[in-house]
């Protein structure tokens, strides 16, 4: 499967398909037809059809899908038929709430490790993992086969602490500092900037006044 081909829209809609059916499932759902899928998560049933339609053909015509066999399909193309150890750079405020969120395990990543380079956090017990020196980088990596590599640093070290991650084997990076960071055509980089997305807001409520 070429996911590199498939919009990244696509990607994030079927994260938030495969959450809906999950809550099919809870309710003993066994069919759903896509009209239902769009009105759960707020789309047209032809944009459900259309996302689906890129890894082939999983309903019947007339029937609709069967929740469990489409929930596994979904589970499988988001990578989720697999646990991921993830390694967060940074434990400040916004690394330690990220480590203790419960919602990445349930989802199949798990913080294996936490690094920072501040003596008065290293040993810092985040629920079940105790924070380490950074040093230990390349080590953890290794010894955890972590590929998913998380960023909360300050912007100025931000750039740093990405070339360690990628130099240290980590494929993929989700980036929470306020600086945009360069890695290398074959590591997959995802930047989060939440003022970007309060700036998404505010555009849209001065559009109503």
């Amino acid at each position: 499967m070429k996911v590199y081909k498939i919009p990244e829209a696509t990607v994030m809609r079927l994260s938030i398909y495969s959450r809906f059916l999950h809550q099919l499932l809870e309710d003993e759902v066994n069919t759903v037809a896509s009209g239902d899928i769009a009105s759960g998560v707020g789309v047209s049933s032809a944009q459900v059809r259309k996302d689906l339609a890129y890894f082939g053909e999983f309903g019947t015509r007339g029937v609709g899908y069967k929740v469990e066999e489409l929930y596994g399909h979904l589970m499988k193309i988001l990578g989720l038929d697999q646990n991921w150890n993830v390694i967060i750079i940074g434990a400040g405020k916004l690394g330690s709430a990220l480590a203790l969120y419960k919602g990445f395990e349930d989802r199949g990543f798990k913080v294996t490790s936490i690094l920072d380079v501040d003596n008065k956090r290293i040993m810092k017990q985040i629920g079940d993992v105790t924070v380490e020196s950074l040093d230990l980088l390349e080590e953890r990596v290794r010894e955890q086969g972590i590929k998913i590599g998380v960023v909360t640093v300050p912007a100025a070290a931000a750039q740093d602490v990405t070339d360690q991650l990628v130099a240290a084997g980590v494929k993929a990076i989700l980036n929470f500092s306020p600086r945009v960071i360069k890695v290398p055509n074959d590591v997959i980089l995802r930047n989060v900037d939440l003022s970007v997305n309060l700036e998404v807001l505010s555009f849209n409520l001065a559009l109503q006044k």
